[in-house]
């Protein structure tokens, strides 16, 4: 057509021999490059940016090496051909694939019977995923009738054929206007505080919420529809991404042998799961409790016979036992995990903690070093940190040991202190949900209690990497977010069983704090080569100073006392539950 129009539709025999050649040659190489580069096989199910992309360039080459020929060989061949028809040839062509993807994009444009009207919280990208994917689902749950962004640059916006209705404040009446039934917040790294409003207020206005997973729960940072659900109490936590260097945390362990204490624990087992990923050639757990160390059996090796070398039932209040385990399998890293954790508890027998978290850890301490152990992590807890109870007190003399411990042999010898981990074995969520299967009441110390809360494998991801960056006598301490209602988790909890469960307050009890610290009034932290992991000191202690004999036992409150004071801690009153702390 266009050499038609260009001759004023008369064209000689032999133009009309090179217009058919022409068209020959071009179809011929576009087809065979199609074919080459998959465009013709399926390589985008509808047409796409990267498709059209391809047959830019294929069109581009087709057409420089026709023309080519062409002008050398046709001397009559019109020049102004050879940049007219390939652009002819492509605006046909994308127009083509415009026009089917159009046209199956409509098709799916009408609801799903049966989906919920749905508001998306967000038009960034997580936003775009989940409209694309509802958009081009046969099976899709929701159907989306509107967009919320707090962005005042997209008030404009349109996403798959969706308006942006709103900002935040207007959700509620962009939800009645919409017919909307339920809020899809699309924002993977919102704050907790956030998440926790958003949800109040959609509670009260009949709304249901539904997340979008945080990015850690992704594959590539992309979104699938299965992944969609309801607002839980893990997103009380917060959505940053933790990130670690594997390659630093794998020379930490790798072809080393490592011994973890206390493996049975929430805190051991996961750190015991996670070293084992990572290539040590052998891995002691060691647990004074035989079914624990049955159940984190089965969660590493898939077997419970309990008869593989590298299991060891032994107390650490045991010196002369820990001892022979130490020779026998000289470990190279240790990660002391074993430890007594329930603050009340704890109040009640301070013998017991005494024993275990100052006594126990001195003896593993004595031990790695006579055995010639390298590296040495104590699990710590932010109740160390401001002490006012008997769990904080020893857990704060065990950093001190190892801060002298690391003194002595100059090796990195070091402590990483964190706060609550959600779902440890005895934790507030262990409690709560059995108070809510029973009925009710579920019992919170105040109203305004709060807590550091982080996942057990993002703790102990943190703790590995803190290990390998960790310098002598160091106390780490875990970037943990911000601090979370314990009110707001048990309303959450509730919330998630939709039974009428009520909520008591039985009042702070001795020795707990209304609010929880990471550093102590007189503790300077130093940023790390990590963003979420800052560094600490504390006075290193002599262990002669905590070698007391059993009639000492009498008087073991006011020992631990005078450890605090001359640990310059000053003593509080404010308290709040211990919840699940290593």
């Amino acid at each position: 057509m266009y050499f038609l129009l260009r001759f004023d539709l008369t064209l000689s025999e032999r133009v009309w021999q090179g217009v058919l050649l022409y068209t020959g040659l071009a179809i011929a190489l576009q087809v065979a490059a199609g074919f080459k580069f998959h465009l013709y096989l399926g390589r985008s199910r509808l047409g796409s940016f990267d498709e059209v992309t391809l047959l830019g360039v294929i069109v581009g080459g087709v057409s420089a090496l026709s023309a080519a020929i062409f002008i050398l060989t046709q001397p009559v061949f019109s020049r102004g051909a050879a940049l007219v028809i390939p652009t002819l040839a492509l605006i046909i062509m994308a127009a083509g694939r415009w026009v089917f993807r159009t046209a199956v994009a409509d098709s799916h444009h009408g609801n799903v019977v049966g989906s919920v009207p749905a508001v998306i919280y967000g038009a960034g990208d997580a936003g775009h995923q989940v409209a694309r994917l509802l958009a081009t689902s046969d099976q899709a749950s929701y159907s989306v009738v509107g967009f919320i962004d707090d962005d005042p640059g997209k008030r404009y916006l349109r996403v798959h054929g969706q308006r942006v209705l709103g900002r935040g404040p207007d959700l509620v009446d962009v939800a009645r206007r919409t017919d909307a039934e339920v809020v899809i917040l699309a924002i993977t790294q919102a704050e907790p505080r956030f998440i926790q409003e958003l949800a109040d207020r959609c509670a009260r206005a009949g709304l249901k919420l539904v997340v979008v997973p945080p990015v850690r729960e992704m594959i590539d940072g992309r979104v699938d529809l299965d992944k969609l659900r309801g607002f839980n109490v893990a997103d009380l936590l917060g959505r940053r991404p933790v990130e670690t260097d594997l390659s630093e945390i794998a020379d930490l362990v790798n072809a080393k042998v490592v011994l973890v204490t206390g493996a049975g624990g929430s805190i051991g087992s996961e750190l015991a799961r996670q070293v084992r990923l990572l290539g040590p050639s052998r891995l002691v757990l060691l647990d004074r409790d035989e079914s624990a160390l049955h159940a984190v059996q089965l969660l590493l090796y898939g077997s419970g016979l309990l008869d593989s070398d590298d299991l060891v039932l032994c107390d650490i209040r045991d010196d002369a036992a820990l001892g022979r385990v130490f020779a026998r399998h000289r470990p190279e890293v240790v990660f002391h995990a074993a430890a007594l954790k329930h603050l009340p508890m704890l109040e009640r027998y301070p013998e017991e903690g005494w024993k275990t978290n100052v006594v126990g850890s001195l003896n593993v301490l004595r031990c790695a070093r006579e055995s010639g152990v390298g590296h040495f992590v104590n699990i710590s807890t932010d109740k160390a940190a401001d002490a006012t109870s008997v769990l904080g007190q020893t857990k704060r003399l065990a950093e001190r040991l190892t801060a002298w411990y690391a003194l002595e042999t100059g090796l990195p010898y070091l402590s990483v202190r964190f706060g609550n981990v959600l779902g440890s074995r005895g934790s507030v969520l262990d409690a709560f949900r059995a108070q809510i299967e029973r009925g009710g009441p579920v019992t919170v110390t105040h109203p305004d209690v709060t807590r550091f809360f982080m996942t057990i494998p993002e703790a102990c991801e943190l703790v590995l990497q803190a290990g390998a960056i960790g310098q002598p006598g160091d106390v780490l301490v875990l970037d943990m977010g911000e601090p979370v209602r314990i009110v707001d988790v048990a309303r959450r909890l509730i919330s998630e069983s939709q039974r009428d469960i009520a909520i008591e307050y039985t009042g702070l009890r001795q020795g707990e704090k209304l609010h929880e610290v990471l550093l102590s009034g007189t503790e300077q932290g130093t940023p790390s080569e990590h963003p979420l992991i800052t560094q600490v000191s504390v006075p290193s202690l002599d262990p002669v100073e905590v070698l007391v004999d059993d009639a000492a036992h009498d008087h073991l409150g006011d020992l631990l006392r005078q450890q605090m004071a001359d640990s310059a801690i000053p003593q509080r009153a404010d308290a709040g539950p211990a919840d699940g702390s290593p």
